[in-house]
């Protein structure tokens, strides 16, 4: 399923998935929070269902397609008007300033794809006599980032990439964040979505102003042994625990299985939380339009002209200052700009990071890619778009800043 949007000349295609575990999202003034895996037991299951068979799932995603095809409109001057006074928060172990000057570019490793699917089938396991698994339906991929939070818990992305607005079913399914995802590597663990924030205006109406999400994660679980087995063993566990596992799985063995009397499921090893393994990037809001930013994301696919820049397997960086644009054709009319030659597909979600230390490879979160461009009419992609990150954009991440997780690595119901 898939739709488009005109960003005031930008066209912009996404495909959008359904959502299976969450809840019906509660607004609280301009925030709207919702879940997506609200129990231990939930994201133990959506960390099976990335995991098994060799991370077949993961291995088989496709980026989430996004395709801009004409420019939004350029405001040359002015820009986006600040609600309140310029603000920062900084970074995971960046409290202090620190300053660096370098001409490589080191890469962030807060920086990483998120992963959802539109639900799975069943599958049994070629060559095996009762060997089943959750194949994915339509498994996409973004990119996202690891930000600051009291509990090194929270992730940042396009709200797009979290928020289903065509589906109606409030959130994509089987959400998880992996940074540093390569070809089925997950070198730092993989990190389950436990709840959603975004804007109310997004939520409700796709205002693209507002095309952002905050996402607390449960701490990592530990992905792949040399490409080949999943980290953990059986642990047995109370009758409570093994009854609420679904009945399919205890039917088909799977990540289950009672013996001489006594109750087993599969756990999984625990990775500890992702701010602490990866990092956390700061948080600026209100800034002034026109500073220098650099874009982190996975860039996929090829420009218009047919040109295949980018596999996705890889993290990219671009670097430019910012500038207004408007898209008034999804009411967005406090976007910002910044070229770059980052094509649509994948790139969703990319950070745009203020202020980057690369030394330390942190900086302030002051964008997130929502769409590209083609500028001059050349067949080539060359502007990335992100919303103007405002004191509702704070609002929203203070919303989610504070909220505990845990850890998932042995399976609970509660």
């Amino acid at each position: 399923m898939k739709r488009t949007l005109a960003f005031g000349g930008v066209v912009a295609t996404a495909g959008l998935l359904a959502a299976g575990l969450a809840a019906p999202a509660q607004a609280s003034g301009d925030v709207v929070g919702t879940p997506l895996a609200n129990t231990g037991l939930a994201a133990y299951e959506i960390t099976a269902f990335w995991l098994t068979e060799r991370a077949a799932n993961l291995v088989a995603a496709t980026p989430y397609d996004v395709e801009t095809k004409i420019v939004a409109k350029h405001i040359s001057t002015g820009g986006p008007a600040a609600d309140s006074k310029p603000g920062v928060v900084p970074a995971i172990g960046d409290e202090k300033k620190t300053t660096s000057k370098s001409k490589n570019i080191n890469l962030p490793k807060t920086t990483g794809k998120v992963f959802f699917s539109d639900g799975y089938e069943w599958v049994k396991v070629p060559n095996t006599e009762n060997r089943w698994y959750k194949k994915a339906k339509n498994p996409h991929w973004c990119t996202a980032t690891s930000i600051q939070s009291a509990y090194k818990n929270l992730v940042a992305t396009a709200g797009s990439c979290v928020y289903d607005t065509v589906g109606n079913k409030s959130t994509m399914d089987n959400w998880i964040f992996v940074p540093g995802y390569y070809q089925g590597k997950t070198p730092w663990g993989i990190y389950v979505g436990k709840q959603a924030f975004t804007h109310y205006d997004f939520d409700v109406y796709e205002d693209g102003d507002r095309d952002y999400a905050f996402v607390t994660v449960y701490n990592g679980v530990k992905g792949l042994h040399d490409g080949s087995a999943v980290l953990g063993g059986y642990k047995e566990v109370s009758k409570a625990v093994y009854d609420n596992f679904p009945y399919a799985w205890k039917e088909k063995g799977y990540y289950c299985w009672f013996f001489n009397g006594k109750y087993y499921v599969w756990a999984f090893e625990d990775a500890g939380r992702l701010g602490d393994n990866v990092g956390g990037q700061g948080l600026a809001y209100n800034q002034k339009v026109g500073k220098p930013v650099f874009v982190f994301g996975y860039p996929s696919g090829s420009h218009p002209d047919g040109n295949y820049a980018y596999s996705g397997q890889t993290q990219k960086w671009s670097y430019g200052k910012t500038f207004a644009a408007s898209a008034s054709a999804i009411k967005a009319e406090e976007l910002i700009g910044v070229k770059s030659s980052f094509t649509g597909e994948g790139s969703l979600g990319s950070s745009w990071l203020a202020g980057y230390k690369n030394t330390r490879r942190l900086g302030y979160l002051n964008g997130v890619t929502i769409g590209v461009s083609d500028t001059d009419g050349n067949n080539r992609y060359d502007t990335s778009i992100s919303p103007y990150f405002d004191g509702e954009t704070y609002g929203v991440y203070s919303a989610a800043k504070n909220l505990w997780s845990g850890s998932i690595a042995v399976p609970s119901y509660s």
